[in-house]
Parts: structure tokens; sequence; C-alpha cells
């Protein structure tokens, strides 16, 4: 039994107990939902909802609980619905209701966990959107991770997700980007707030090798420009292709300007009312929709700023058919979201359109001790420079494993570790561990075979696995809805704990001298549950699950 066919029957009794007492069913919510209370001799599930509805239809909450656990007692799969305190129940199944979930996720296999809590969602989710000045550096290294774990829950809750990079390919910092190559192809030193490092001079020599006469050309500047643009931007997908980082699009702030949708973003504010002139210069009125100063969209000389590539941004997005607009932002960005709220405000939106997430810095250690520069980049932390110290699936586990709102400390000795210490490492133990024991039992001809007696699953360990494994679906359900999918990764550390424990004290293959029980076929079923459940999670961060370790 899952928790939610659970707490649909926890709403069906408390209905017939409203119906029997004549009280108003109009007070009961939609739906319902039960808890894992932390002490399991409280039972294996919780709810609350008589001192929920108890005060709103005049009734005394314990004695509602006490006719809703009467009710409970006599429905399929609950062995004893208890009362504590003022009026919560405390509910627990019987062997078979527990362990059937095994079947269940057996039966599902790679879509035991995906749900339709999202569903109609239609949402365009922008991650990493480094400047294509140079490689990703720790920060985008954590968005190119959490990003797109949080894209996958997503889509596992129904959502339909565009997930999408915006290459910021306008504006002074490619001019920049243009003369450092340029300078390095010469041999001449990197101009006033150009970009250093030894990626600008592999890049400088890629642009001579396409491009042979590009320094004695008149045009040398844009063609260092255009190609050298071509090439880093070629250098960051591999990168994140490599590092397993998907997106649909990457979407140019050049094709802004050059479609005129910065004329059509501001012509439509200003028939909102919303676009005044001062000073010589063109401004949206964001103070009117909570900014702390109205923001200039066309400076006094008539360029057009950032800020106006950010409101043609958004209305391309909404005129593309989202609902549902998703930024991550770097922890430098805290003073984008009150413009950025703005925008959608001003356009007309309702609150929650968009949303903006800002994520905390990556502090990559070893020995203790920060590790700040590159070898490529010359002054920062690549992703690259990661994913060479711990791995991909290191690097990936790591910066979902934590919310976005906190600083990460990525200590290389301890994510490289081949020990429980190592949260990844733990993780795909279990599943290489199950692996192992499904291959023995194989070699041993103790097939699980298509069918077992779920009522066989008493040990508490197997009922705790089992109560585990049917709270997939609602971890991944609320790691969307609530943008946190580093819940999923928790939830994986949880079963494997489980899971151990379970086989540390439950035997699941006989002895050689031993004949093969159904008790140890129903424990089979439920390994290989958890190996299921194990290999969903861990790809729904896109880390890989070993068979062998």
């Amino acid at each position: 039994m899952t928790p939610e066919t659970l707490a649909e029957k926890v709403l069906s009794a408390t209905r017939t107990v409203f119906a029997d007492l004549g009280l108003d069913t109009a007070v009961l919510p939609d739906k319902t939902a039960v808890e894992r209370p932390r002490n399991p001799e409280h039972g294996d599930y919780a709810s609350n909802i008589a001192l929920q509805v108890a005060k709103k239809a005049g009734a005394n909450p314990r004695e509602l609980a006490a006719g809703i656990a009467a009710k409970l007692a006599e429905t399929d799969g609950v062995s004893k619905a208890d009362i504590a305190g003022p009026g919560f129940l405390n509910i627990t199944l019987d062997a078979a209701a527990a362990g059937e979930i095994a079947g269940r996720v057996i039966a599902a296999g790679t879509a035991y966990g995906y749900n339709t809590s999202m569903e109609g969602v239609n949402a365009n989710l922008e991650f990493v959107s480094a400047n294509p000045t140079g490689p990703i550096h720790a920060g985008g290294t954590r968005w190119a991770a959490m990003g797109d774990a949080l894209a996958r829950v997503m889509r596992a809750s129904g959502a339909k997700v565009t997930s999408e990079y915006y290459v910021n390919d306008a504006g002074a910092q490619i001019d920049h980007f243009a003369a450092s190559l340029l300078a390095r192809a010469k041999d001449e030193p990197t101009p006033e707030n150009g970009y250093v490092g030894a990626y600008i001079d592999e890049i400088a020599a890629d642009v001579l090798k396409r491009r042979p006469e590009a320094l004695e050309a008149d045009d040398a500047l844009d063609i260092f420009r255009t190609v050298g643009l071509e090439l880093m931007l070629d250098d960051i997908k591999a990168t994140l292709a490599d590092f397993g980082t998907h997106f649909d699009v990457f979407f140019s702030e050049k094709s802004l300007h050059d479609k005129g949708e910065l004329e059509v973003a501001v012509d439509r504010l200003a028939k909102l009312g919303h676009v005044y002139e001062a000073d010589g210069a063109t401004w949206l009125r964001t103070t009117t929709f909570g900014d702390d100063k109205d923001r200039v969209l066309k400076n006094s000389k008539g360029a057009w700023t950032y800020f106006a590539s950010d409101c043609a941004y958004y209305l391309d997005k909404r005129e593309r058919g989202f609902g549902k607009l998703v930024f991550m932002l770097g922890a430098d960005h805290h003073g984008y979201v009150g413009r950025m709220q703005a925008i959608s405000q001003a356009f007309g939106d309702e609150p929650g359109t968009m949303e903006i997430l800002i994520g905390q810095f990556v502090n990559l250690l070893r020995d203790g001790e920060p590790i700040r520069l590159s070898k490529r980049a010359g002054n920062v932390v690549t992703l690259n420079d990661i994913v060479d110290a711990v791995g991909i699936d290191a690097t990936r586990y790591a910066l979902t494993r934590y919310s976005a709102d906190s600083t990460i400390d990525l200590d290389i000795d301890l994510w490289t570790k081949h020990s429980s210490d190592n949260p990844v490492y733990y993780v795909q133990y279990a599943h290489a561990r199950i692996s192992g024991v499904l291959r023995n039992a194989a070699e041993r001809s103790a097939e699980r075979g298509g069918a077992y007696d779920a009522s066989l699953l008493t040990h508490p360990r197997e009922v705790d696995l089992a109560l585990a494994l049917a709270e997939f679906p609602a971890v991944v359900a609320a790691a969307a809805d609530l943008r946190e999918p580093h819940r999923v990764a928790r939830y994986a550390e949880d079963l494997a704990a489980a899971y151990h424990r379970f086989q540390h004290d439950c035997r699941i293959l006989p002895y050689p001298d031993e004949e093969f029980t159904e008790t140890g076929r129903a424990r089979l079923w439920l390994a290989d549950a958890t190996r299921v459940v194990i290999a969903n999670s861990l790809a729904m961060l896109g880390v890989s699950a070993p068979e062998r370790m």
C-alpha cells in the first residue's frame, strides 16, 4: 500500500464518520496526507486529519479520531489504528499491505517514482548560462548538476520542461573576449579588462587554424569575435555533454537584438504605461512593482542596456508558450531578484509565473585547504577541474545533495573515498551489493519467479524497507514542487541504509545445504525492488548505478 492509497482510505473513513454523525462534509479537504512517524513504535503512518477538521465541524477531535480509527481498523490492509494525544491517528499496516510494494516497484521498473503532481505545467528552466568568454567555473558546475537534476524530477512529476542556456553573446564582455584573443594571436599583452588563461591561447591558435588569414584581415577583430565565440561555445557544450547535462535550447542574446525583440518588448511595456523618458534615457518604472529603483532600458547615448535584453528575453519565453519560468542564478545575482520580478509584473503576469533560485558558492578543498587556481582558466576552478579531481558521479551527487541556498565545501578527500563516509559511494555500493545478491541467486537457481507471498515480510527490517520504497513517488513530487532535488539524494541515502540493515538481519539466500524458502523468495523481491528504486533515484540525479564496485 502506498502512502497515497492509505491517505485516500483515511479520507474515506473520515467521510463515513461525518455521515454517521451528521456532520457537514463540506469542511473536509479534497485530499489529505499521511506521514511516517519518527518513532516506529507509533505505527507505520500518522494522520492529523481529526485535528484539522474537528473545530470546523464542531466536534471533539479525540472523539472524531476514535471514530475514524474504528473505520480504518475495518479497512483492508490496515492492521490497527490507534489514537494519540489530542487526536492524532497512528496507523499500522498488515504485512501483506506493506510488502506488496515490492511487486508494484518491479512492475513499474524505471517508471517507478513518476507521478502526475505537475501535470499540465509547461516550464522553461534556465540554468548555468555562464558568459561564453571562458570555461564553466565551480558555481556554474553546481547549476549544471542541480539544474539538470531539477529538470529530471520535474519531468518525472508530469511537467513539460524545456532546459535552456542563455548565451550572453552581445555586449562589452564579448568585445573584451575578442580583443583578448586577437592580442594573444599577435603575442601582445592582454588588453585592459581582457581575459587571461591558457584557454585564451588555445582558442586564439584554433581561430588561426580555421582562418589563417585572420591577422592580416581588415576585420580581424570581427573574425576573432565570431570564430572565437563559436569555439568557446563548442567547448562549453562539449563540457556540459561530458558531464551529462542536457540543454534543449541554447538561446542567443544577440538574436534578440537582430530580430528587433528589444523594441517590441519596450513598446509593449510602454503601451502598458510603465515606460517613461528622463535625463535623455528611457526607463522602466520598476518601483511600481517593489524594485528599489527604476531601471534604464536605453541610456542617454541611445544604447540598449542589459536590462532591456532581460525584458525582451522574458517576453520571448512567454511568447513561446511557457507558463512557468524558472531562472537559476548564482550567488552574486541577489540584486537581480527584485528587478526580474518587476519585469514579470510589468508585463501583467500573475505572481509565481517567474521563479528565481539563487545558488550559493562552491569551495573546492583538499586536505581541508581551498583550491583556488585552474591550470587552464588561470584564476578560477572550473567544471573540468572538479571532475578531474573527484569524477563525474561524485561531482554531480555532491552538488545536488545540498539545498541551493547552502554553501558547499566540496572536499576531494571525502568524495573520492571508497567507504561509507562518502555518500555517493554508500548509495552506489547498496545497488552493487543487491546486484551481487541477484547474481548469486541466479547462479544457485534461487530465482525470484513471477510471484511472492507479501504476507511473509513481517520482520521489522522488512517492513521498514517496504515503507521506505513506498515513499519514493512522494519524495520525487516534493523535490519537483519545492525545486529541491537534494531531497532525492537524501532519500537515496536513507533507502541504502534501510537496505543494509535489512540484509544484515534478514538472510535472503539459503546456505549451500538448505532449500530456497518462500520467505527467501519474498525477500529477493524486496531486494530487487530496492535495486530498482536506488537506480531510479540516482538516475534522477544523473548519477550511474554500478552493478559491481
